[in-house]
């Protein structure tokens, strides 16, 4: 456990909850979610929440959307998705599961024992930071640690010792000139036509299959995915560590440079002059971006949380070292931590 100092907040004289360590080998997410069914349920009801009138007129169409979304483009991971709303018992399984709207600011400093994996995930559901669980699961490839949730079927962060660590964050929104609610609704038309994978579900894929950090970085270049997303991967050795900017079918990839390369809710790289421009997400993407890059890789636990990338919407801070096999995270609600922090140690 990292002390008050070290963490980079002050002691708190509550006593806070502790993040769970699961071991999950030879199971899956299903499982999980008998565990924790209530927080399943909550986090489920939390995510149909997050539409408001009007557009909450449509929320049961948006759920048995999904359901139809997944069956259409066959995903691998349809069934365990089927049985886990089955499970669940209330609707917004489907919603959360599908949901590409992970707000984060992530990247990767040149470390002393290796590439390190600095992530910040932002996302305006209530109840995420208390929910959060470390589930240790298991692929052909490996074993790796999954910062997850119940009822959760994808990754959007995690670590696999001697292999890699990685998460995801949200692309900006492509612009199609029809004004800010035009354009989300037209991307979701198009995702909608799409049946190439989920980006949660690539990255399970990866952790589960690929070997090293050349292997897992081919495949998050090269599969095609549902939606744009933007990728941040550490390996194990010096100068293993990029940045990799994805639309549905093109890619760029932003290297380890200068001792970092970080990433927030927008195209650095040429990928932003594509078609007709992309909006970058809130809250403040280029702000969080300059602060990311402002980072020294030597800062210490999670002093580096600081505004604006500590902001209203965060709910996960965490640190990862595939080298080392060592990572840290903590539950917030928004720039105060609702967990202590975990602390898997080598």
């Amino acid at each position: 456990m990292l002390d008050s100092a070290e963490s980079g907040f002050a002691a708190n004289p509550m006593p806070l909850a502790k993040i769970p360590l699961i071991d999950l080998r030879g199971h899956t997410p299903l499982d999980l979610l008998f565990l924790f069914r209530s927080r399943a349920r909550t986090l489920a009801a939390a995510a149909l929440g997050m539409v408001k009138p009007p557009f909450s007129l449509i929320l049961p169409g948006v759920e048995r959307a999904s359901r139809r979304w997944l069956e259409r483009s066959k995903n691998p991971y349809f069934g365990e998705i089927r049985l886990i709303a089955n499970a669940v018992g209330v609707p917004g399984a489907y919603t959360l599961n599908l949901c590409p709207e992970w707000f984060c600011t992530s990247g990767v400093w040149a470390g002393e024992h290796g590439p390190l994996l600095r992530r910040v995930l932002d996302w305006p559901i209530t109840g995420l930071g208390e929910s959060v669980v470390v589930a240790h699961q298991s692929g052909k490839a490996g074993d790796f640690f999954n910062v997850t949730w119940p009822g959760f079927s994808g990754i959007v962060q995690a670590m696999a010792p001697k292999r890699f660590a990685a998460a995801i964050n949200q692309a900006p929104m492509r612009r199609h000139n029809a004004g800010l609610l035009g354009d989300w609704l037209l991307g979701r038309l198009s995702a909608g036509r799409r049946h190439a994978m989920p980006p949660a579900h690539l990255l399970r894929h990866i952790f589960e299959t690929a070997r090293d950090y050349t292997a897992a970085k081919s495949l998050l270049c090269g599969i095609p995915l549902a939606v744009p997303t933007i990728f941040t991967l550490a390996g194990t050795r010096p100068g293993e560590g990029c940045v990799v900017e994805r639309t549905e079918e093109d890619y760029a990839v932003r290297e380890l440079s200068g001792g970092q390369v970080c990433a927030a809710n927008q195209f650095e790289s040429p990928l932003n002059d594509a078609g007709q421009g992309w909006r970058p997400r809130p809250i403040d993407s280029p702000g969080r971006y300059a602060c990311a890059a402002a980072i020294k890789g030597t800062a210490p636990g999670f002093a580096w949380f600081t505004p604006p990338i500590a902001n209203p919407n965060s709910r996960l801070v965490m640190t990862a070292n595939a080298a080392s096999g060592t990572l840290a995270a903590m539950g917030m609600a928004g720039p105060e931590p609702v967990t202590q922090t975990f602390d898997l140690a080598a």
